[in-house]
């Protein structure tokens, strides 16, 4: 194995090649092809806190990354009618509350629910409750017992300065780019690829491909015809359409999603402009009202012509067949509600480094990817689901999603939940414990009941305990500064500076 050909840059792209470039050392060939007459999807621009273990792998220095690509900090996604019109949640990441002794936080919090005696349920996390401030800071590992020592963030960046500055990284490793729009692709006789054919009549050849070509999956499915797996009946929006406009105040530090008629729109804060789009189902909203809408409740100026795109949830049926593996787009599409796009491309990028092959690709390897893959998808593809079917909204479009057979999986984890409030990480499920219990509740989906051994205390130990959390919690987001005051010192841009 000595040449790897990545074919597409983007964001999928080029960090892929930037991880392969800082990780194999110069032990491969790694070049990059993309025609800047192929425009790129460029709307991934919210993630999730697992970026950092990316960003460690590349030895990214955060502050230089903020700057290049105009970021700012990100706490959770704020979900606005989503339940039902008029009410709104956040998700926030990382802890709620504190365990006491055996049970989680929330276990205490649905005994004094059901007894009429709870607070907010945002009031127990330190991110959520910082969020809705418009308040952050980074967290103080150091201060173990403090609430401040669990604040967990993510980032909120231009998705196409985020490529240019994975590009940097990657040509600084070694990387390649070649510059050419593919027109042909030869395979061997045993069905592998063997080298692209670029316009200008220049031949790549390589021992291995990436697929990094977007939507069309010009290797993974127009030559290896892989098969698609159309997730559409459970996640039915089919059309999105996102549009930049100017940067208002205040700099919030959460992704905002509202949900409308037929799908919802999102909104991104960056520095220098607000990222916003619509996503929605074509059966419910045709294109030219659906544009209407979203221009109709941007909060700034316009500045460009809308970007329009077509998808079709789901995935591949192999992500990596034969001596390629699809990476971003190729592999397939879930909807950004909860901004999962540049995760799925960071995990895909780690579990190939992990099982990369050597001169002979053997299929237990092969299938083992595919098998992660295929679970890490499918628990993404529940999490999604969920935000659907739990609504009390109106409208063709929702009580579809109401109504709709659930898969089995997601159906398990919703039965054991609304009995007595249990939830279960499986396996190296991207989502916690906390984030769905986060969703469960934010959307109105409260047990029937709640962990038995919640009776140990009593009602006035659990209310001094609910209430401490609470209070410390408030004291913490007190004391720290607001978010834009924040991003402004720490990583200005450099035509904010």
């Amino acid at each position: 194995m000595r040449k790897i050909l990545i074919v597409g840059g983007g964001t999928a792209g080029w960090m892929t090649a930037a991880l392969f470039g800082k990780l194999f050392q110069g032990l491969y060939d790694i070049e990059v092809v993309e025609s800047e007459a192929i425009g790129t999807v460029g709307v991934g621009e919210a993630t999730i806190p697992a970026i950092k273990k990316y960003n460690e792998l590349v030895q990214l220095d955060e502050v230089e990354f903020m700057q290049r690509t105009r970021g700012t900090f990100k706490l959770g996604v704020q979900f606005v009618d989503w339940w039902r019109p008029g009410h709104s949640y956040i998700h926030g990441f990382g802890i709620i509350g504190q365990d006491w002794e055996w049970l989680r936080c929330h276990h205490y919090w649905l005994q004094a629910h059901h007894r009429g005696r709870a607070r907010d349920f945002a009031d127990y996390s330190i991110n959520t409750a910082a969020a809705l401030a418009n308040k952050f800071m980074h967290a103080r590992p150091h201060m173990a017992e403090s609430p401040i020592g669990h604040i967990a963030h993510a980032f909120q960046f231009d998705a196409t300065l985020y490529a240019r500055y994975l590009r940097g990284l990657a040509e600084q490793h070694g990387v390649r780019r070649t510059e050419g729009k593919i027109v042909d692709v030869a395979q061997h006789d045993s069905g592998d690829i063997a080298s692209v054919t670029l316009e200008d009549g220049r031949n790549l050849d390589a021992d291995f491909f990436i697929d990094c070509s977007g939507f069309r999956g010009l290797l993974i499915e127009q030559v290896l015809k892989t098969g698609y797996e159309d997730w559409s009946h459970w996640l039915p929006c089919d059309r999105a359409i996102a549009v930049p406009c100017s940067r208002v105040a205040p700099l919030t530090p959460y992704t905002r999603a509202t949900a409308r008629d037929a799908g919802w729109q999102w909104r991104i804060p960056l520095q220098h402009r607000t990222g916003n789009g619509l996503v929605y189902s074509s059966k419910h909203l045709d294109e030219e009202a659906a544009e209407k809408l979203l221009l109709s409740n941007l909060d700034g100026e316009q500045l460009a012509n809308p970007n329009k795109l077509r998808f079709l949830a789901g995935k591949r049926r192999k992500m990596w067949n034969r001596n390629c593996v699809a990476i971003g787009l190729a592999a397939g599409f879930l909807e950004p509600i909860e901004s999962t796009s540049i995760h799925l491309v960071q995990a895909a990028a780690i579990r190939l480094v992990r099982l990369f092959p050597d001169a002979e690709t053997d299929q237990a390897t092969i299938d083992e990817f595919n098998r992660q893959s295929d679970f890490e998808w499918g628990r993404v593809r529940d999490f999604l689901i969920l935000h659907y079917w739990a609504n009390e909204r109106e409208g063709p479009f929702w009580e579809h999603c109401r109504r709709m057979e659930l898969p089995a999986t997601l159906q398990r984890k919703i039965d054991l939940w609304c009995s007595n409030g249990r939830i279960f990480r499986e396996d190296e499920e991207l989502f916690s414990e906390e984030s769905w219990i986060e969703v469960f509740i934010g959307q109105g989906i409260v047990p029937r009941s709640h962990d038995p051994l919640v009776a140990i205390k009593s009602d006035a130990q659990i209310e001094q305990f609910l209430g401490n959390i609470a209070t410390t919690i408030g004291r913490c987001v007190d004391v720290m500064p607001p978010h834009d005051e924040y991003v402004r010192k720490y990583c200005p841009a450099e035509e904010m500076a």
